[in-house]
């Protein structure tokens, strides 16, 4: 099949993954690639399928549901003018949301979508969902999730926008633990299949399960679930991040709040045929859909509208994407370089890398700005996919 890119300078890696997708006897039409796209598990991140008859659960992702959720505000972006205001807002954040790898709730919480899933499917409710994913509701996580308090700016990021800038707030985060173990769950139970019927594969992580056959269905009903759950936990979230502006501005009026995935699959029709798209590391952009684009923590963020373009399975970029791997960025960024790109933007800064390999000991930069693509460029690169409707960049962020 072809392969379309968006994406004007994409790594080897993902070139070869997006050549090994092109093969999959289980893809149909093309291969597409977003601007943001990078090498990823068996599928590039920034990249679109469409399957017949199959799901792929390595095509969708550990992070099912990851996403965004974004809320404009009527208040005035110089009620946050100063830092120390910024600082006091964060802190009481991080005093109502578990921020980071392994953080969660002291206590389980209650949400009628847990008693719902094993209402309804048996024998499986006993994977999931666990202690761990009623603890983990109405978190954040780490790597590259995080909470952000922004500001509008005009489009052309020359100043501010007609009538004055305005605070959003906004979340990038998913299914925490839970999608996780649903894919690594199905991941086994696709190799075996393939292997079992000698189902040729241009690359093993790339096992898929009929969607008729019954590993297949339950893949798809629990990853429905682990998107529900995702979208509870941004929900949780941004409720709590609500009523601390309530408490910081207090009059505050909450004008609209959007939220969308960018891993997950879904049954649509494209070419005319009904096809399973999947999305990893990609937004639904069809025509008139609003969509969230964030860049990295010291850059722009854009709200769009989707343009419909069938070339892309109607989708767009999820993010910035990446342009250096973690140990890449922690061990050739420099602490310098990197305070100086979030200058004037309240942040944790930098911890201790927790990985291995060459970067153990050092610094963690590896979600700094730097390490990222050129949100604008990103941008420039999809404007046959969506239009840009509202710029926002960071007055605080925090980072999971």
């Amino acid at each position: 099949m072809p392969v379309k890119s968006w994406c004007e300078n994409c790594e080897e890696g993902a070139v070869q993954q997006a050549v090994n997708l092109a093969h999959h006897p289980a893809l149909v039409h093309h291969v597409a690639l977003m601007p943001d796209a990078h090498q990823g598990y068996g599928m590039p991140i920034g990249g679109v399928v469409a399957a017949k008859g199959a799901v792929i659960p390595a095509a969708v992702g550990v992070d099912i549901g990851c996403g965004m959720i974004a809320t404009e505000t009527d208040v005035p972006a110089e009620a946050f003018a100063e830092m120390s205001f910024r600082r006091a807002f964060q802190e009481k954040l991080k005093e109502r949301i578990p921020v980071g790898e392994g953080e969660s709730h002291r206590v389980t919480q209650d949400w009628e979508g847990f008693e719902e899933y094993t209402a309804h499917n048996g024998m499986r409710s006993s994977l999931w969902p666990s202690k761990l994913d009623r603890m983990n509701l109405g978190t954040l996580g780490g790597g590259n999730h995080f909470i952000e308090l922004q500001k509008t700016t005009a489009l052309d990021g020359s100043g501010d926008p007609e009538g004055g800038a305005k605070v959003w707030l906004m979340i990038h985060s998913g299914s925490r633990n839970l999608g996780k173990r649903i894919e690594e769950h199905y991941h086994r139970i696709a190799a075996k299949m393939c292997e079992r019927f000698h189902s040729p594969l241009p690359d093993k992580d790339l096992a898929f399960l009929p969607i008729e056959e019954e590993p297949g269905h339950d893949y798809f009903t629990d990853m429905l679930f682990a998107l529900r759950y995702a979208k509870e936990n941004r929900r949780r979230m941004m409720e709590a991040i609500k009523a601390t502006l309530a408490e910081f501005v207090p009059g505050v009026n909450f004008i609209r709040t959007i939220d969308i995935h960018h891993n997950y699959a879904a049954f649509e029709e494209h070419f005319g045929e009904k096809v399973c798209v999947h999305r990893k590391g990609a937004t639904s952009a069809k025509l008139d859909e609003i969509g969230i684009i964030p860049g990295s923590m010291g850059t722009a963020s854009y709200i769009v509208r989707g343009l419909g373009n069938p070339e892309s399975f109607m989708s767009c970029s999820h993010g910035a994407g990446r342009r250096m791997s973690r140990i890449a960025a922690s061990t050739t960024l420099t602490v310098e370089e990197c305070d100086q790109a979030m200058d004037g933007i309240v942040c944790e800064r930098w911890h201790k890398y927790k990985g291995f390999g060459k970067a153990k000991g050092k610094l963690d930069l590896s979600e700094a700005p730097q390490a990222y693509k050129d949100i604008e460029d990103v941008i420039a690169s999809e404007r046959d996919l969506v239009e840009p409707l509202v710029r926002l960049v960071p007055l605080a962020c925090l980072k999971g």
